[in-house]
């Protein structure tokens, strides 16, 4: 994949919200995907002060793997909430960048518009790429919510004041729900419909799952590890 900077990364935390804010007016909430033959997911860990990040792309619907790779880059970024973009987009670009495959579609373990400044790394990605995006958290980062029926597949909306920002998705029966929201070129109702369509048995994506392995993580989560209702 080709891939145009829009800014440096070396920049102080005042500096990186600055940016957040002044490309929050580049994200699309249109949907703009038609036919999605693939989709990405991404992957990455921190050991030290060095960033692994691992990118898969998986043929869609079956979610068999077409093509991966990685990138290991130092992390000069401190640990932020939210500005964790600064911190780990550095080495997922790198990583698609080595890409053969150039993905319809690319759901990040991450938030999208559900963030204080609308600029989740999700989003903030999408943008630089200037491809559809999802943000699939396991945990919330900010906003309210009802709690989600307990069957897979329900969700419910969830709200920053009067705004929905993103979709609480129960992904598994009695399981603790996904935390789904825009990224880039994708409406809420599209990227909910992606995000379960990549679920096949466990609580997390397949785009998610597969990135995890690729990135040689040493645990994933079985289908059999149910412990109740969790919110």
């Amino acid at each position: 994949m080709k891939i145009t900077p829009l800014h440096p990364w070396d920049v102080s935390p005042a500096e990186a919200m600055q940016i957040q804010e002044r490309l929050r007016s580049r994200v699309s909430t249109t949907n703009a995907l038609t036919a999605v033959r693939t989709v990405a997911g991404l992957d990455i860990g921190i050991q030290g002060d060095v960033a692994r990040a691992a990118v898969v792309v998986l043929r869609y619907p079956d979610l068999t793997l077409l093509d991966k790779s990685l990138a290991d880059l130092p992390v000069p970024f401190p640990y932020i909430p939210g500005l964790l973009a600064f911190r780990e987009a550095p080495a997922i670009l790198a990583a698609c960048q080595k890409l053969q495959t150039e993905p319809d579609l690319f759901i990040f373990d991450g938030q999208g518009l559900a963030h204080p400044r609308r600029m989740g790394i999700a989003s903030h990605v999408g943008v630089i790429l200037d491809k559809p995006s999802i943000g699939c958290a396991k945990s919330r980062l900010t906003g309210t919510h009802a709690t989600p029926p307990p069957q897979a597949g329900t969700w419910v909306p969830l709200y920053d004041g009067a705004e929905v920002i993103g979709a609480v998705v129960r992904s598994r029966d009695n399981v603790s729900p996904l935390f789904v929201s825009i990224g880039h070129k994708v409406d809420l109702e599209t990227a909910v419909q992606y995000v379960l369509s990549c679920c096949r048995g466990y609580r997390l994506p397949e785009t998610t799952r597969q990135a995890h392995l690729a990135a040689g993580r040493a645990t994933v989560e079985e289908p059999e590890e149910v412990q109740g209702l969790l919110f």
